[in-house]
This record gives C-alpha cells, sequence and structure tokens, in this order.
C-alpha cells in the first residue's frame, strides 16, 4: 500500500511533492531543504512534538530511519515484524552480567507500533523525586495532569473490554486474587479491541492507538512531512549553535544518497539509546559529562507455567492485568503471552527439552515480572555505533529471584502444574513448596535470562547543568537551537511502561518551543 499523502516513502525519493519547503536544492547526490523545526524520530516523544508544534504553525520535517507500514501489512508472522518493525531485529543487548536483551522499535510510529499498549501516567512519588532530587521545574502532579489528560484523550485511553480478555490473564487474575494480592485492570491506548494479541507485531485491527494512527495524521494534517529511511549521521552547527542534520537515504536500490535539513531547532527523539548516540557522535560534550550516563531499563524475567486445560494464551489482549501488590517494593506482574519463537529464546531449554515444552504451549501462561532498578549504566559511541553496559547490583538480583517467586506462588495458586524458570540451572517447579526451595536458593546473574523493552535516562533533564544533560524542558544544555524528546530525559526509573511518561514530557518541550519561537530571537 501507498503511504498517505505527506508521508514519503524512499521510492518517492527525491521528488518530494510539497510546497512548504523551503530552499529546496538538489545538486547530485545530495537533497537539502529547510524548515522550522526538524525532529528526529517519530516514535513515542518525535511523533508529539511534531503534532504539537505544526498544530501550533511551525513548519516541521520527521525523519524516520525505518519505513512505514500501514494497519493491513501486520499480521501473525513474527520473523517479517521483527525484520520490517524492529531495529536489529529485535536482539539488541546491553553488555553485563547478565547481558540483558533488549527491543527497539525502527518504522513510522517507533516503538508504539511494537509496544504492548500500556498508558500510564507517572506514578507521583517519581514525580516528586524529579522535582525535589532533580529540580524539575513545574514538576508536580497538579502541573502534569493537564497534559497527562492531553495524551490520554488522544490516545483513548481506557479499561479493555471483558469481550477482548483471555484465559491467561484471567488465570493470573485469579491465582493473585487467592491470595489476596491487589490486581487491576491495565489502561491501554485502544479503540474496540478484539484481543488479537498481535500487539508486538503491529496491531492488524487498528485498535491500539499508536502514534502511527493518532499523533503523526495529527501532524500531517497541520503540514508537517515525514521522510522515511533517513538515518541521520550528525547534527549540524556552527560552534554551540545545532542547525540541523545531515545523514543518509537508502533507495530502493539500496543506494544511498545525503542529506541535510536545516533548521531553527533540532529535536532528538530517537531513543534512550539511539539519542545519546548520536550527540556523542555528532561530537557534542555537555557541561555534565553526563551524555549517555544513568542509563536504566526495568529488568524483565518470564516463567512459563503449565496448565492441564488449554489456555490458548494467544487469543485475548496483552496484559489486560497488572498485579500491583508489590509495587512499592519495586516490582510488577502480569500475564504476557508470547510466541513460541520468543519463548524458546528466554527459557533456558534445549534440543528436545525445549520441543516438548513447545508441544505443550496451548496449555502455558506466560508470566512477566518488571523490576525497578536500583542501578544505571551506560551508553558509549564506539565507531559512531551505541554500547549499552548495564551491570544488575546485588539488590536488584535478589528482587528478580523474589518477584519470580511470587509470580509462580499466583501461578501455582491460579492451578499451574509446573513452571519453568528463566534462570539456567535451576529445576522447574511443581508445587509450592518448590517455590519456598526457590527463594533459598542463590541464583547467579549470570544464570538469568532477562530481557527489556523500556529503556531510560542517558540525557537527564534536571536543574542543574553540572548534574544533568537536559533542562526541564529537554533543551541541552550549552548548545542553542538543541532538545531532546524521549526516555533519555528520565533523571529515574520510573516503575511503570514509560509511553505516557514520554508522550507527556514531549507535550511540555513543544509547548516550551512554542512559546520560545514567539519569542524574537535577539530576546531569548
Amino acid at each position: 500500500m501507498s503511504p498517505p499523502r505527506g508521508i514519503y516513502s524512499r521510492s518517492d525519493w527525491p521528488q518530494v511533492p510539497d510546497v512548504r519547503v523551503r530552499n529546496r536544492r538538489f545538486g547530485g547526490d545530495l537533497y537539502e531543504l529547510s524548515c522550522d523545526v526538524v525532529v528526529v524520530g517519530s516514535g513515542a516523544g518525535g511523533a508529539v512534538v511534531a503534532a504539537e508544534l505544526a498544530e501550533g504553525g511551525l513548519d516541521v520535517v520527521v525523519l524516520e530511519e525505518g519505513g512505514y507500514y500501514a494497519t493491513e501489512d501486520f499480521n501473525a508472522d513474527v520473523t517479517q515484524a521483527l525484520g520490517n518493525l524492529y531495529r536489529d531485529g529485535g536482539a539488541q543487548m546491553a553488555l553485563g552480567t547478565p547481558p540483558v536483551t533488549f527491543a527497539e522499535g525502527r518504522c513510522v510510529g517507533g516503538s508504539t507500533v511494537i509496544n504492548g499498549g500500556m498508558t500510564w501516567r507517572t506514578p507521583e512519588h517519581v514525580i516528586r523525586r524529579w522535582a525535589e532530587d532533580h529540580g524539575v521545574a513545574h514538576c508536580t502532579p497538579d502541573a502534569l495532569l493537564p497534559h497527562f489528560e492531553r495524551v490520554e484523550g488522544y490516545l483513548s485511553a481506557g479499561i479493555q473490554s471483558p469481550e477482548s480478555i483471555g484465559r491467561d490473564n484471567t488465570l493470573l487474575k485469579e491465582g493473585a486474587e487467592a491470595l489476596g494480592y491487589d490486581t487491576i485492570p491495565n489502561i491501554r491506548n485502544q479503540l474496540h479491541c478484539v484481543g488479537s494479541n498481535n500487539c508486538a507485531f503491529g496491531c492488524p485491527t487498528g485498535a491500539k492507538q499508536s502514534t502511527l494512527l493518532t499523533y503523526l495524521p495529527r501532524a500531517l494534517h497541520f503540514g508537517a512531512r515525514i521522510l522515511t529511511h533517513c538515518r541521520v549521521d550528525n547534527l549540524l552547527r556552527r560552534r554551540k549553535q545545532v542547525t540541523g542534520v545531515e545523514g543518509s537515504l537508502a533507495d530502493p536500490s539500496g543506494k544511498t544518497r545525503r542529506f541535510r535539513v536545516h533548521a531553527r531547532e533540532t529535536v532528538i527523539s530517537c531513543g534512550a539509546v539511539q539519542t545519546p548516540n548520536l550527540l556523542l557522535r555528532s561530537g557534542l560534550r555537555s557541561p555534565s559529562g553526563r551524555i549517555g550516563h544513568g542509563l536504566t531499563l526495568h529488568p524483565n524475567t518470564k516463567v512459563v507455567a503449565l496448565f492441564d486445560e488449554d489456555v490458548e494464551g494467544w487469543k485475548g489482549v496483552h496484559q489486560a492485568y497488572q498485579v500491583r501488590e508489590f509495587e512499592d517494593d519495586g516490582f510488577l506482574m502480569a500475564a504476557v503471552n508470547i510466541p513460541p519463537s520468543l519463548v524458546a529464546m528466554t527459557m533456558p531449554y534445549y534440543g528436545q527439552d525445549m520441543l516438548d515444552l513447545l508441544d505443550q504451549y496451548k496449555q502455558t501462561v506466560v508470566g512477566g515480572v518488571l523490576i525497578e532498578d536500583t542501578t544505571s549504566g551506560r551508553v558509549r559511541s564506539v565507531g559512531g555505533l551505541p554500547v549499552p553496559t548495564y551491570q544488575i547490583t546485588e539488590e536488584d538480583r535478589q528482587r528478580i529471584v523474589r518477584g519470580t517467586a511470587i509470580v509462580c506462588d499466583v501461578l501455582f495458586a491460579a492451578g499451574a502444574k509446573r513452571i519453568v524458570l528463566p534462570f539456567e540451572g535451576v529445576p522447574d517447579l511443581h508445587s509450592r513448596a518448590d517455590v519456598e526451595r526457590l527463594r533459598q536458593t542463590h541464583v547467579p546473574k549470570s544464570a538469568m535470562e532477562v530481557v527489556t523493552v523500556h529503556i531510560m535516562g542517558t540525557a537527564a533533564m534536571g536543574g542543574d547543568p553540572t548534574r544533568h544533560v537536559c533542562d526541564s524542558y529537554g533543551r541541552v544544555y550549552d548548545f542553542a537551537g538543541l532538545s531532546v524528546a524521549d526516555a533519555s530525559l528520565f533523571p529515574t526509573p520510573i516503575g511503570v511502561n514509560p509511553m505516557e511518561t514520554i508522550m507527556t514530557l514531549a507535550t511540555r518541550c513543544a509547548i516550551h518551543l512554542l512559546d520560545r519561537f514567539a519569542v524574537p530571537a535577539g530576546a531569548r
């Protein structure tokens, strides 16, 4: 399918049919254009900034490294989705013990196209921590409330309808309630969800209200342009003034062409791995020296519980409920059905043992545990590529074991007969008595299978340029014309899905930029 008017795929290049492009200049393999604001990235941060600024009357260009895929392109073909929608096939890694596998979206809509659709406000204790410990201005629940409400309105955030909730989720809920644990329905950005459970590979019905279906069409409506398959290599700057970006575009034949976008303001929204890499690759050094520092990632583990009944966990929505009983202790639990191929990637089984487990896939519930980390890592730029490193602390190792044990308790209370653990060399569990033995077992970090999809930090905002990379609205300290609007801004982890927090901070960033554009340049 051809992209909607205004989104330009690589097959359209360089015939950009938009009269609002100013100072167009074609010369050989170089393409240049000028605009008010260039936004790098089209996910939760970039799409929001683009829509808000375009609605405010600014000339906005959005650059997306990935391609454009429409609702009708999404299906249950995992291999196709990993190749089209994910960076590096969804198999990136933060180096450490254990290494932590993580995933990033690389397509129009970014990670909002491939996430689970959870839409949670920043917890109030996190908001207070950011204000008190990091000096983030106008950071109170009351000050952020209108931004939360604005985001939730555009995303149609709400509770899932009962008809779309599958048996794996109800089993988790029954087990938690049997133990007296607090369980709540998930708030998700969806309209008329039928429970296809394809959230991580693109919603095939258009129910999930990703930026692909919400903020980006709004941005286009107000005149923004979106260019796909554009890899930004460097920031353009004159000393401390950033003036745009340059990079390369891949055409259908595989040939690359150079491009430059000149802009009065540049907004980087590439995610907490790619954003610091771009800043460092461009030679930026902040007064704090902390670009790339502060990487947090909400370590996740998964267990596979086998039941006597046919659960058919692929039927019904992803994560309809969360167990919030232990939120104050820093972890959440949910049913997180994943395809057999991903079960094979995240469980320490091999050969015939893995085949036997997959033969029983219909009877399984995959339970997930999210840990709010107490440490942080770092993203370095090596040869122009990001190298994330992250070491789980002893405290977090213990919390991972404790959280895994609790989700096993919940699943046994729901009727599970056997549970496969994400710990190499630790036997399967067959009863709650086995869970008690797990609690007494020292599971080394090197034996743990840990994954994540929540990458945060690395360009933290705050009130002190000697401690933070950006100010309270995402403006990069010591550089004019440059802002960040993505999860890189988080001074700390938040303990819940970060999408709504990213979008709320991006809304603040856009409002601040609109105010600045309203002020004559000499008076800023």
